[in-house]
């Protein structure tokens, strides 16, 4: 490749993960539709059912999102009788964000979801977790 062909749109990095993004979650949207949420409230219900009760700042913190964003989809949630706010008894000051009974039970049927994305797409267990170990250095999660 030479050196004028790095500043092709189409060689860009950013490019390609921003346009696969959006298609990602483009494929997520009709098969989260039956379970009535969209893909950010999915994302918070993960989160959630992997831990329960969980405070702004953590939950924040798993999605690696700002508060002021996951603060509405908590909103929307608990509107949706998935999850509750309630103060914590050691410190009144913060809000435990935890799953009632319905929100616990989505579970279940949720747990069909990554199987109708990877066969919308086409790939198998061990290929998306190929791929999202190979975006973990752009994500910032070592760990993932």
């Amino acid at each position: 490749m030479n050196r004028d062909d790095l500043l092709k749109l189409e060689n860009q990095l950013c490019f390609a993960i921003v346009t696969a993004a959006r298609n990602v979650v483009s494929i997520y949207r009709p098969v989260l539709e039956p379970l009535g949420l969209t893909h950010p409230q999915y994302l918070v219900m993960l989160s959630l059912w992997e831990e329960s009760p969980q405070t702004l700042g953590d939950l924040s913190a798993a999605l690696a999102l700002e508060p002021a964003t996951v603060s509405p989809l908590v909103k929307r949630l608990e509107g949706q009788g998935y999850v509750r706010r309630q103060r914590r008894t050691d410190d009144e000051r913060r809000l435990a964000i935890g799953l009632t009974e319905e929100g616990a039970a989505l579970r279940e049927r949720a747990l069909a979801v990554p199987e109708q994305v990877m066969a919308s797409v086409g790939i198998d267990a061990e290929q998306l977790a190929s791929i999202r170990d190979s975006l973990a250095p752009f994500a910032g999660r070592l760990d993932a």
